[in-house]
């Protein structure tokens, strides 16, 4: 079950103004009217997902993208936003991003990796293009360059901006925003800077704050990484089941000494179920295998609960928005 924070709905809905009813959208994803904006609050990505997508049956979603990254401050996003600005170097407050992402997504990873002319800050998201997440991925975008303006003592624009799903209709808001070519169809979603940008001192940078903060991080980091044993054991039991073909929660339940009554219901207490969470680990457990040439498709298939290598395909398509091939033959070239 995959979440963003909250923060990113409020921001969009507001960018949308007066074509859609705020209430109504913001109610879609299970946020009260009078709810505060906190960064440390989640919905579910899918649910904002739709949420995207109604507001685009509503207005021209165009340059909405640009609009709502553009609003982000820094001094929103809580401790990782003074974390970003007390850092030293622009690059430093990217690697931040890096490792403490997860305090406010858990759909996106980010990377740091050189290239010829520069380095890349990559965003990683799995899954079904579908347009809200494309909208999404263009608002992460514009919302990692707004926050760098933030900290940069001199104006700052990237070498180039790379987005890989298909261009809107048109694209001037993004390229006048950015202040550099934009290129959709890409094999990335990234930002390319030079060093010489990512070395750039920040206005604000203290590295005695920094350390403090990071470490505050580090504790919030752990905090939510931390799995509840039973669900640390459940998968352990479904990983162990897939083999056989699709696990079924009563024998689950069995094997863990509980009743599929009350495995559902403390299942249910973490905000998962039988099903969500035997997707997750078959995903999990699939990205693994594959990371490990040894193992054959067909293998990998079997091992991940599959009858059929077609059916594998599908399902990882689905998950990741690639095909098992194509992933391992990227996971070879990092």
């Amino acid at each position: 079950m995959g979440y963003v924070t909250s923060l990113f709905a409020h921001k969009v809905v507001a960018a949308a103004g007066g074509g859609v009813d705020a209430a109504a959208m913001l109610a879609s994803v299970g946020i009260a009217p009078d709810d505060p904006s906190d960064a440390g609050r989640m919905v579910s990505a899918e649910r904002y997902y739709d949420m995207l997508e109604r507001i685009a049956e509503k207005i021209d979603v165009t340059d909405l993208p640009v609009r709502t990254g553009a609003s982000m401050l820094l001094d929103e996003y809580g401790a990782l936003g003074l974390a970003f600005k007390a850092a030293t170097t622009l690059g430093t407050s990217y690697a931040r991003v890096e490792r403490y992402a997860r305090l406010w997504t858990s759909v996106v990873e980010y990377e740091l990796r050189p290239v010829t002319g520069g380095t890349l800050f990559i965003l990683h998201r799995s899954g079904e293009r579908r347009l809200g997440m494309r909208l999404s991925n263009e608002a992460t975008l514009v919302s990692a360059v707004a926050i760098a303006r933030q900290v940069c003592p001199v104006p700052l624009a990237p070498v180039e901006v790379l987005v890989r799903h298909p261009a809107p209709r048109s694209i001037a808001a993004h390229e006048d925003w950015f202040g550099c070519p934009v290129r959709f169809g890409a094999e990335l979603d990234a930002i390319l800077y030079t060093d010489e940008v990512l070395a750039r001192p920040n206005i604000l940078g203290d590295e005695g704050i920094s350390q403090y903060l990071t470490s505050h991080l580090d504790a919030e980091l752990s905090e939510i990484t931390r799995e509840p044993p039973l669900v640390t054991q459940a998968r352990a039991a479904i990983a162990q089941a897939l083999s056989e073909g699709a696990p079924k929660m009563a024998e689950i339940a069995r094997g863990l000494g509980l009743s599929a009554r009350s495995f559902h219901r403390r299942l249910s207490e973490h905000g998962l179920s039988f099903q969500s969470l035997t997707e997750e680990t078959r995903r999990d457990l699939a990205e693994g295998l594959l990371r490990d040439e040894r193992h054959s498709l067909a293998e990998i298939a079997f091992l991940t609960g599959f009858s059929e290598q077609s059916a594998f395909t599908r399902a990882f398509k689905r998950w990741v928005g690639t095909t098992p091939a194509t992933y391992r033959k990227d996971m070879t070239r990092r």
